[in-house]
């Protein structure tokens, strides 16, 4: 394994029965980064979180989570990893604060500190029993308690689903602090702009095989940044320029996009142009995303079946 990897996947399989979850997934996981982990409900996320987990045993490919292997080292890394899942079910006649005691110490001794500073940042009451608890508030507990421990990786499957916009951002700040700790994360999320914000590299996986791969950066080399622009000479020169991409122009705004190789020539020519206004967007990760569902979004939106 890559000591510089909290987690690595290499050509990872595993079926149920005639469905094949996983189809050869690759991920790599720098250790002290944060990780996106996107696809949609059935490309395989979750079956990939169950055999980091050591909750399934996988039919092929190598996988190593914190240099060990995790369905026969599985009681070893459980003391080094905090996992929330999207779901969160809690014993329903233990307070809030006892079942956070319970997996806090499940992966080193219990810091009073921080758990208070999580319970204060998360606004949660912990002398409720779980069975009184909201989901956003079950989730909230699944959060306290693995942000208060101080395990080196956080497996992290849609961690904010049920939380308001405040408990969104109040979770950002805790990833940050995270990684600032040194500490590693795989964050499996639907929010782009949740991943976009805090993940220093991405995964994107269709059908249970890994699609995309790499920094933001990087990945944002593979689509075209969108333009748009008023501009005092006309927009007919721009038509003709190489890497210039679905030019229109409506009101007196043109829009048009351009390959990333051809942004500096094609700007230098806008500049010629006089614009009197002027927007450049890089590609976000939702641009990203659609290059390889937008085709499945467009039979929905035609009434199509997913």
């Amino acid at each position: 394994m890559n000591a510089d990897s909290a987690v690595k996947i290499e050509g990872l399989h595993k079926s149920f029965g005639r469905v094949h979850a996983l189809r050869g997934l690759d991920l790599d996981a720098p250790t002290g980064q944060v990780t996106g982990f996107l696809g949609p409900n059935g490309a395989g996320k979750t079956t990939t979180l169950r055999v980091l987990l050591g909750l399934l045993r996988s039919d092929a490919g190598t996988v190593t989570m914190l240099g060990g292997d995790p369905w026969t080292d599985a009681v070893r890394l459980h003391r080094d990893i905090a996992y929330v899942p999207g779901d969160v079910n809690l014993w329903p006649n233990l307070t809030g604060g006892e079942t956070i005691d319970i997996l806090c110490r499940l992966s080193g001794p219990l810091e009073l500190d921080r758990k208070k500073a999580m319970l204060e940042r998360f606004d949660l009451d912990p002398t409720k029993k779980a069975r009184a608890y909201s989901k956003g508030n079950r989730q909230k507990v699944a959060l306290v308690a693995a942000l208060a421990s101080r395990a080196p990786l956080l497996l992290l499957d849609e961690p904010t689903s049920g939380l308001d916009p405040i408990m969104e951002a109040a979770f950002e700040e805790s990833i940050r602090e995270v990684k600032a700790e040194g500490r590693s994360v795989l964050l499996s999320s639907h929010i782009f702009t949740e991943v976009e914000k805090l993940a220093d590299r991405v995964v994107i996986i269709r059908d249970g095989a890994t699609v995309e791969s790499g920094t933001l950066a990087e990945l944002r080399h593979l689509t075209r940044t969108q333009v748009s622009t008023v501009l005092d000479g006309g927009a007919s020169p721009l038509a003709t320029l190489p890497g210039v991409h679905d030019l229109t122009t409506v009101d007196g705004r043109t829009s048009f996009s351009v390959d990333d190789d051809s942004l500096a020539d094609v700007l230098a020519a806008v500049a010629l142009l006089r614009p009197q206004s002027l927007v450049a967007n890089p590609p976000s990760l939702e641009d990203l995303f659609l290059r390889h569902y937008g085709d499945e979004l467009a039979a929905v939106g035609n009434g199509g079946t997913r």
